[in-house]
């Protein structure tokens, strides 16, 4: 028997039931899937607050409830990235283009009613196209998983029922872009060809390779802010980091940023591609559900002083429009990552890789992941549908 509609109504962070209720909905929903990483309660509540979640700077949202019978049994946001707006149509996003995102429901007809008050609120707002789930930023957790369910998510990546798949299709939601994660034994030296490639790298003088350094943590993010600003200026969902969004994700991140696994890489002395790697939290944080207090915090910090893991993920990285169709290219690619394989796997004991996540048609980075003999594990897919009057 079919599941009545719920009520739906918008709340605001500023109630603290609506906002509790609002976290804590994920960890019953998704509580019997082993391969969910319940999220620091923390971290969630930061996301959702235009204090501590620099996206707020150029953007505003909308979060929803659903409730039947007394209980919460659905959320999501709607949301306005003014930033997006301004991007070129041809890019993915531009004029009229809103988004929806953290979406979790318990039945589809839930999922319909949320969907529905989303796609009213960006409606009434001038959107005519909606987006999602995009959560909340494109550059926190993009896409809906339909592939890779049983693996838990790496750090940063989203993870979800299959069933939200079928739920969202019924809605007339079609596929706008696929992004990839790609997977590997990072224990093994990489293939003969891509050894050669970094050893000419190497006697080249103009090229340089280096670690961050992290006692200048704010001029090197600023490098890196620089150089991807540059190089992801003409992809597809392409939305520029305002130096407000840097220096709050700065402050969250800078305890899992080891010199070691972030490299930069000069070509004349000039900074001109990156490389980011990051240990996987969510190994450390699966057992917490959520919470640090009272001992969890503890034992975070005591891996953070060197953290000893199973997988790490290369959530992004970047080489200037310039030398983005040269063979220099991928060749800063391939010593960059090959650098940081060695001193991850020697240092922190890592024996998988994750890349990622990938558009489905950057031919140049899954040319460079299928070259290092990694292959897809996961699928995220982003969904577009126009609003109608």
């Amino acid at each position: 028997m079919a599941q009545a509609a719920p009520t739906v109504r918008p709340i605001s962070i500023d109630n603290k039931a609506d906002k509790k209720a609002y976290i804590d909905l994920a960890y019953r929903l998704n509580a019997k899937d082993p391969a969910w990483v319940p999220p620091l309660r923390d971290e969630v509540a930061g996301m959702i607050d235009p204090k501590k979640n620099g996206w707020f700077s150029h953007a505003e949202n909308q979060l929803f409830l659903a409730e039947r019978d007394g209980r919460v049994v659905g959320r999501i946001s709607a949301h306005i990235d003014f930033l997006a707006l301004e991007q070129p149509p041809e890019q993915g996003f531009g004029p009229g283009t809103g988004f929806w995102g953290m979406i979790e429901a318990e039945d589809e007809a839930t999922a319909q009613a949320l969907i529905a008050a989303a796609e009213g609120w960006l409606k009434a707002k001038g959107m005519t196209r909606a987006l999602g789930p995009v959560s909340l930023s494109v550059w926190e957790e993009p896409g809906l998983l339909v592939k890779g369910h049983e693996q838990s998510p790496t750090i940063m990546m989203g993870h979800n029922l299959p069933e939200y798949q079928g739920w969202i299709e019924a809605l007339g939601y079609e596929r706008a872009k696929t992004l990839l994660t790609y997977e590997l034994d990072v224990s093994k030296e990489f293939p003969p060809v891509v050894q050669r490639i970094v050893s000419s790298g190497e006697k080249n003088p103009r090229i340089r390779i280096r670690m961050v350094d992290k006692s200048k943590f704010a001029e090197e993010a600023q490098v890196i802010l620089d150089i991807m600003n540059d190089a992801w200026s003409g992809n597809w969902g392409f939305v520029p980091l305002t130096q407000r969004e840097v220096d709050d994700v700065g402050k969250k991140m800078k305890p899992i940023v080891f010199e070691e696994m972030i490299r930069i890489a000069e070509y004349d002395g000039k900074p001109v591609a990156f490389m980011i790697t990051l240990p996987d939290m969510n190994e450390a944080i699966k057992p917490f559900n959520g919470k640090l207090f009272p001992f969890n915090f503890l034992k975070l910090l005591w891996w953070l002083r060197k953290p000893m893991v199973h997988t790490a993920r290369v959530p992004l990285m970047g080489v200037v429009k310039e030398l983005q169709t040269s063979r220099l290219a991928s060749q800063l690619a391939f010593m960059m990552i090959s650098y940081i394989r060695r001193a991850t796997v020697a240092k922190y004991g890592a024996r998988r890789g994750e890349i990622g996540w990938i558009l489905e048609d950057n031919i140049g980075m899954k040319s460079i992941a299928e070259a290092i003999e990694s292959r897809v594990n996961r699928e995220y897919v982003i969904y577009e549908k126009p609003l109608t009057a």
